[in-house]
């Protein structure tokens, strides 16, 4: 029975003793910044080799290896049963998806479903018992039943992730984390992601067939880019009409952080003229009630779309959906000649590397760079209303 030392970097678990790893990495400067995680070495009854991760501390490793060497003396058969070698999946989904952190995921019913159908193969397993060709069989399963690449790898991608958490918190072998990492994905990065852009002549054809509660949504969404969520829970105390700025808070964003969104006259048209109600405090409603469900303008969406002549669908060839629009508010922002800090910031992206630290555009800033986009909007717009024109006079 021993305790070993898993280095950070290559993850060779070896001797305490050991001041350097084989990778060239020093043991000793990682031991003091609790980076190393410590394992205990013992063999079963059989004579089979168990190895057991503890934790960062050597005086919780020391403490857990006499723990195994009193049973080992006193009941060696309850060394077989530790949780990673009597734990289903559908135990660890259960276990996962009731963490709270999970929980307070905005894509937690994602998680679920996609655990759902991982379970539904494997629920039964013990999950130690997984490997690497269970994993390829359950994507050519999937895969035969019809299901999207990229699906299949979110799929596995969720399972790996709850596998990852499980072994941080010692219900789980480091076995089962290597079947999962030698699974290769069946996409390529970014191989399916979406190239669809909604043209001025689209979009105005859409706001002619759509119903009043959705072209509202509509038009706010093309002149700022924000996300079909961030619509729905917007809500009054977050329009700053004075200063001629959306304030959403961090919950309300998917980057959870809080994000300024400038107003233009189109905006600022449509949030005069829609009615506001006594009971709820929301800016889009549907007969009076807030918009709530995640799929709530699907419908409305999906027949404005047919109505306009336009396909709808991700799955469809040409299809669009409606996140198709903040996609295509970012790219009109590049040919206004927006540049990149202001349009990340206003459609709530990332900055990168040192940006992050050393840009702080102010208020007035983005709403200049609004201005900017807005002035070629605008432009356009007036574009393909004369063209709209010249060929009903032609016709």
């Amino acid at each position: 029975m021993a305790i070993l030392a898993e280095c950070p970097w290559c993850h060779k678990k070896q001797s305490i003793r050991n001041r350097t790893c084989t990778c060239g990495n020093d043991l000793m400067a990682a031991k003091r910044t609790k980076k190393v995680r410590y394992w205990v070495s013992y063999r079963l009854p059989g004579g089979k080799q168990r190895r057991e991760p503890v934790s960062f501390s050597i005086e919780e490793a020391r403490a857990a290896e006499g723990k195994r060497k009193a049973q080992k003396y006193e009941n060696p058969s309850i060394l077989e049963k530790v949780p990673a070698e009597r734990m289903t999946y559908d135990e660890l989904a259960a276990w996962y998806l009731n963490l709270p952190s999970v929980k307070a995921k905005k894509s937690v019913f994602r998680d679920r479903q996609c655990l759902q159908n991982f379970c539904d193969m494997f629920g039964s397993r013990i999950v130690s018992t997984l490997k690497p060709m269970d994993l390829e069989q359950y994507q050519q399963t999937r895969a035969e039943a019809g299901r999207a690449a990229a699906t299949i790898d979110m799929e596995l991608s969720i399972a790996k992730t709850m596998i990852n958490r499980a072994f941080d918190n010692d219900l789980v072998n480091g076995s089962t984390v290597k079947a999962f990492r030698r699974v290769r994905r069946k996409l390529k990065k970014a191989a399916n992601a979406r190239r669809r852009t909604l043209s001025l002549a689209e979009y105005v054809r859409l706001l002619q067939t759509a119903p009043p509660h959705l072209k509202a949504i509509l038009t706010v969404a093309y002149n700022t880019g924000m996300r079909v969520g961030e619509l729905r829970t917007l809500q009054w105390q977050h329009v700053d009409r004075e200063a001629g700025l959306i304030r959403l808070t961090a919950d309300m964003t998917k980057e959870g952080r809080s994000k300024i969104v400038p107003i233009n006259h189109h905006v600022k048209r449509v949030l005069e003229e829609l009615p506001r109600v006594t009971h709820h405090d929301y800016v889009f409603n549907y007969k009076g009630e807030p918009i709530k469900s995640e799929g709530g303008l699907k419908n409305s969406f999906r027949t404005a779309c047919r109505k306009a002549g336009l396909t709808c669908g991700r799955d469809v060839e040409g299809g669009i959906i409606f996140h198709d629009i903040r996609r295509t508010v970012k790219t009109n922002m590049v040919n206004a000649g927006v540049d990149h800090v202001h349009r990340d910031l206003i459609l709530g992206h990332s900055l990168k590397g040192m940006d992050v630290h050393y840009i702080a555009p102010s208020e007035e800033d983005l709403k200049q760079a609004m201005d900017r986009y807005t002035a070629w909007l605008d432009a356009e717009i007036q574009s393909v209303d004369q063209n709209v024109d010249h060929d009903r006079k032609k016709g």
